[in-house]
């Protein structure tokens, strides 16, 4: 008995936080792909992350994702291996897009996926892409992550929709605990201050922005806009949040880029926040 309790103390101990991030990777296909510096960049920013939303991918055939997986599980420095679900190409006409979340498969299952289309049973077709949802299990936790890269011009109205999709996947998976992040566009002239009131997702106090109004998630000196947002609901979840955890990347500084090179890579960067974890930790040889 002694020997048991031994291994389950060596299997599970606390580690580092449980870090999930969202980006706007700006026109991912095969363009920005066949760029090694680039590509080095997106490898290093997601491989910081155990869950990484990715948005606006623009490539039809999964050429670039398959590459870009390749990269990831190559590093010789890896410590886990990473995998990817990715939802069709979402757009009402000919411009498409994908979301895509890529995670590390020693810390996390995909319990469920479902993806939410409001145009269905007469609803009306208020998102240009709708969210693909995703519910996540890991050692300690159980969440749902809903990401949206909103248009612009219909900010307001698609992340005041999102309630919509909340009520929906609540009712569809019976849980309390969500995450909303992406590109809203919940900045500058998009959605300005006198609309706020008019998003269910910011007037109902059961949802917590976790990325404020006066954060810059962009990459150009010359805006300073608040367009990607991270956003919680549920107690259990909320507590587990690492106090003052949600920021943004800054791939530039931390890279040593200059502006130009950064822009190669996104005008957005990511943004992020951290759980108290428990990780599930593999036994070396020396410890049997």
């Amino acid at each position: 008995m002694k020997l048991v309790a031994l291994l389950f103390a060596l299997c599970f101990t606390n580690a580092a936080a449980f870090r999930i991030c969202s980006f706007n990777i700006q026109s991912f296909g095969e363009a920005k792909c066949s760029k090694p510096e680039v590509m080095n960049v997106i490898v290093k920013v997601i491989s910081r992350c155990d869950i990484m939303l990715l948005m606006e991918i623009k490539d039809s055939t999964d050429k670039v994702m398959n590459i870009l997986m390749a990269k990831l599980n190559s590093q010789p420095e890896k410590k886990d291996e990473f995998n990817v679900i990715i939802s069709q190409r979402l757009g009402r006409k000919t411009y498409k897009e994908q979301y895509a979340f890529i995670y590390r498969k020693q810390l996390v299952a995909v319990k469920a996926v479902y993806q939410y289309m409001d145009h269905q049973d007469g609803d009306v077709d208020a998102f240009s892409r709708e969210p693909f949802v995703v519910r996540f299990q890991t050692y300690k936790n159980d969440f749902v992550i809903i990401p949206q890269h909103t248009t612009p011009e219909a900010a307001v109205r698609e992340i005041d929709e999102l309630y919509d999709v909340y009520q929906d996947v609540k009712q569809k998976w019976k849980t309390e605990n969500f995450i909303f992040m992406g590109d809203f566009n919940a900045g500058c002239g998009y959605v300005p201050k006198k609309y706020w009131k008019n998003i269910r997702l910011r007037t109902n106090q059961e949802f917590v922005w976790l990325i404020g109004d006066n954060v810059d998630t962009t990459v150009r000196s010359s805006t300073k806009c608040a367009y990607d947002r991270i956003v919680v609901h549920g107690k259990r979840l909320l507590n587990a949040v690492v106090p003052g955890s949600a920021t943004v990347f800054d791939f530039m500084k931390e890279y040593g880029l200059t502006e130009a090179q950064a822009l190669e890579i996104s005008d957005h960067y990511p943004v992020e926040f951290q759980l108290n974890q428990m990780r599930k930790m593999k036994l070396s040889s020396s410890s049997r």
